[in-house]
C-alpha cells in the first residue's frame, strides 16, 4: 500500500492514507479537483524521523517543495522551533485531513519592520479570519502588548490579495487567522503556469514574517467546504470579523471546461454558505467582509450604483438589489454569493459588507516589500493575469501588448495597496503616529476601512471597490508610452476576443462610499507604471512567452477536461 502521509501534529506519528484516497494535505476532494500527494513525496515525509515541532524536519521540506517547487530552499535555524507541522487523523471515512502549521518569531530575532504602536489603533488586536482561495484554511494571528481581544479571520491568505492583506493587518495590530487551501498553487502545477515572482512556500513566508515583524503567526490548513473542519476552526479562533477571499477568482479558469466550471461554482458558493452558517450558529455578532467583483454588474447602459437601485414602476417605488449580469461562470458564482448573503442578512441578521472589487494591479505593498521571502505573486498568463499586469510584462519582454477585440472594454481598476486598505476601513480609522521611524497608517485602505467600519446587524452593505475607470485601449496606451520612454520597443496588437462581451459600451460606476469613509486612493500615475515595468524587467528571465496569449475561448468551453494551458489553447 502506498502512502499519502503527513505528520500527526498531536501525537508525533505519521497518519497514513491509501494510494487510492484523496490527498489530505493539498486538495481534499480528488474527484472534484484531481489532485493527490505524489507517493514519492509522501514517502519522504514518512521517512523524516524528526520531532513534529521542528523547522528543519524533512516533512516540512517535502511539503514546502510540493507547495512551492520553484522557491529557493534556504537553511533554517534549529535553535528555536519555528514550525509545528501536522495532519489531523481522519475522523471518519468522509472526513478530510487538516494540515496545521504554527510559526512564531524567534525570541532573538530583531524585527526589521517598524509598525505603528498598538495603542495608537482603535482596532489593534481585532481578530480577523481571512478565508483563502477555496476550501483549505489557515490561521494567522498577530499579538502584542496592549492588544484587545478582537480578532480578524481571513480566508485566502496565500493568494494575491489575501497575502498582502494579511500582512497589512498583522503589522497594524490585528490578530489574524488565514484560512486557505493553497489551491492557487495547485492551479499553476495543474496547468503548467507560473508566477513572475519566485514566491516562497507558505511556511517560509509565515516564518519570515514573524522574524521581520515580531508578530506571532499560526497557520491551520483545512477545507472550508468541510463543515466539521471549518466550524471547529471558526470556534477555536472566535473571530470578530471574517474577510472572505476564499474563492476561485479567475473568469477564464471557470470557462476552461465543465469540470472547472463546476469546481468554481461549488467551491465558491458552498464555501460562502458555510461561512454564513458559522456566523449564524457560532458567533452572530461577527462581521462578514466578502470580496465580490464589479463583474457582477456586467456593462449596463445605465449608471452602476453601489449595490442597490431605486426603481419607479407603474406608480410605485422600491429600492432593490442592482441587476446582475455576470459574464462567466466565475462571475455568476459571485452573483449567487451576493444573493445568499443578502438573504442571510434579512433572515439571520448577519452583518455583512460586500466589496465589489475592480481589476487589481501592482505587486508591492509596504509589508511584502520588506523581505524577499514576503514577495507577492504576480500573474501574467492568459488565465490568471489581469490586463495592466499582463501588459507590463509583455512590454518588458518585447511581446506586443495583446488587446482583446476593439479594446473599448471599460472597467474599474485599483492599486493592490488600496485593496488591503479598503478591507480595514470597512470593518476603524487608524491614527497616524508622528513618531520617527514608524510606518504611518492613514485610514486610506479599502479592506481596512471595511473592517474598521462594520455593517449594522441585519445589513448587507455594498461598496464598489475601485478608484479609476479605464478602457483596455487606454491601459495599453499608458504602458506603451512609458515603455518607450524607458527605451523599450513596445507594440500594440489587437487579437480576437476570447470572451463574450461588449467591446464598445457605456460604463459609469459609482464608488463614493469608501471615499466617504476615508479612502485616499493611489491613482495610476506614470511613476507607478515605471516601477511596475522596472519590476517586470528584473524578473523577465522567468517569463514564459507561450503563456502570454489568451488560452481560453468562452465559445469553446466543453466537457473534455484540459490537462495543461497548452491543451486549453489547442481546444
Amino acid at each position: 500500500m502506498g502512502l499519502d502521509a503527513c505528520w500527526d501534529a498531536t501525537r508525533s506519528t505519521v497518519a497514513c492514507w491509501p494510494e487510492n484516497l484523496q490527498c489530505p494535505v493539498m486538495m481534499q476532494d480528488s474527484r472534484r479537483a484531481g489532485f493527490r500527494l505524489p507517493v514519492a513525496v509522501a514517502k519522504s515525509v514518512c521517512e523524516a524521523q524528526a520531532p513534529v515541532v521542528s523547522s528543519t524536519s524533512k516533512a516540512t521540506a517535502a511539503i514546502s517543495k510540493l507547495v512551492a517547487p520553484n522557491a529557493v530552499s534556504r537553511p533554517q535555524t534549529t535553535s528555536t522551533p519555528l514550525l509545528a507541522l501536522g495532519v489531523c487523523s481522519r475522523r471518519s471515512a468522509t472526513s478530510r485531513g487538516v494540515l496545521h502549521v504554527a510559526a512564531q518569531a524567534s525570541a532573538t530575532a530583531v524585527p526589521k519592520l517598524v509598525v505603528p504602536s498598538a495603542t495608537a489603533s482603535n482596532g489593534a488586536g481585532t481578530r480577523v479570519m481571512i478565508i483563502g482561495a477555496g476550501r483549505l484554511s489557515a490561521c494567522l494571528r498577530a499579538e502584542g502588548a496592549g492588544f484587545t481581544n478582537r480578532k480578524e479571520s481571513y480566508a485566502g491568505g496565500d493568494g494575491y490579495c489575501g497575502w498582502a492583506t494579511a500582512l497589512h493587518l498583522s503589522a497594524r495590530g490585528y490578530r489574524v487567522c488565514i484560512v486557505d487551501n493553497l489551491c492557487r498553487r495547485q492551479f499553476d502545477l495543474q496547468l503548467g503556469l507560473d508566477t513572475l515572482t519566485p514566491i516562497a512556500s507558505i511556511h517560509d513566508r509565515i516564518r519570515r514574517w514573524g522574524e521581520v515583524s515580531g508578530k506571532h503567526i499560526e497557520l491551520a490548513v483545512g477545507d472550508i467546504c468541510d463543515w466539521v473542519f471549518f466550524s471547529e476552526a471558526f470556534t477555536s479562533f472566535n473571530p470578530d470579523a471574517v474577510v472572505h477571499f476564499g474563492e476561485q477568482r479567475s473568469a477564464p479558469y471557470s470557462m476552461i471546461d465543465r469540470q472547472r466550471a463546476v469546481f468554481t461554482q461549488t467551491n465558491n458558493v458552498v464555501g460562502t454558505i458555510n461561512v454564513l452558517f458559522a456566523i449564524k450558529e457560532l458567533k452572530p455578532d461577527c462581521h462578514l467582509v466578502k470580496l465580490g467583483t464589479m463583474g457582477e454588474y456586467g456593462t449596463p447602459n445605465i449608471d452602476i450604483e453601489e449595490g442597490y437601485i431605486t426603481i419607479n414602476h407603474n406608480g410605485r417605488s422600491d429600492t432593490l438589489p442592482y441587476p446582475k449580469q455576470g459574464g462567466s461562470f466565475y462571475h455568476l458564482s459571485k452573483v449567487h454569493d451576493s444573493h445568499n448573503i443578502h438573504f442571510a442578512a434579512k433572515a439571520w441578521k448577519v452583518a455583512a459588507t460586500d466589496l465589489n472589487q475592480g481589476v487589481v494591479y501592482g505587486v508591492r505593498t509596504e509589508e511584502t516589500a520588506a523581505d524577499p521571502l514576503l514577495i507577492n505573486r504576480y500573474d501574467y498568463d492568459g488565465i490568471f493575469g489581469t490586463a495592466l499586469n499582463r501588459f507590463v510584462v509583455q512590454a518588458a519582454v518585447g511581446h506586443p501588448l495583446t488587446v482583446y477585440g476593439k479594446g473599448g472594454q471599460t472597467r474599474g481598476y485599483l492599486d493592490i495597496r488600496d485593496t488591503v486598505r479598503c478591507i480595514q476601513v470597512g470593518a476603524l480609522a487608524l491614527a497616524q503616529v508622528p513618531s520617527s521611524g514608524t510606518v504611518q497608517c492613514p485610514p486610506s485602505c479599502a479592506l481596512q476601512i471595511a473592517i474598521d467600519n462594520p455593517a449594522s446587524c441585519g445589513e448587507m452593505r455594498v461598496f464598489n471597490q475601485f478608484t479609476e475607470m479605464w478602457s483596455v485601449n487606454q491601459l495599453a496606451d499608458i504602458v506603451s508610452k512609458e515603455g518607450k520612454r524607458m527605451g523599450l520597443e513596445v507594440q500594440v496588437t489587437n487579437v480576437p476576443n476570447p470572451r463574450v462581451e461588449l467591446e464598445e459600451h457605456y460604463y459609469n460606476a459609482k464608488n463614493t462610499k469608501l471615499q466617504d469613509l476615508g479612502l485616499q486612493p493611489h491613482l495610476l500615475q506614470e511613476s507607478m507604471v515605471d516601477s511596475l515595468l522596472e519590476f517586470a524587467i528584473q524578473y523577465k528571465s522567468r517569463v514564459r512567452h507561450e503563456l502570454i496569449k489568451p488560452a481560453v475561448d468562452w465559445r469553446k468551453t466543453g466537457s473534455k477536461v484540459a490537462t495543461s494551458s497548452a491543451a486549453v489553447a489547442k481546444a
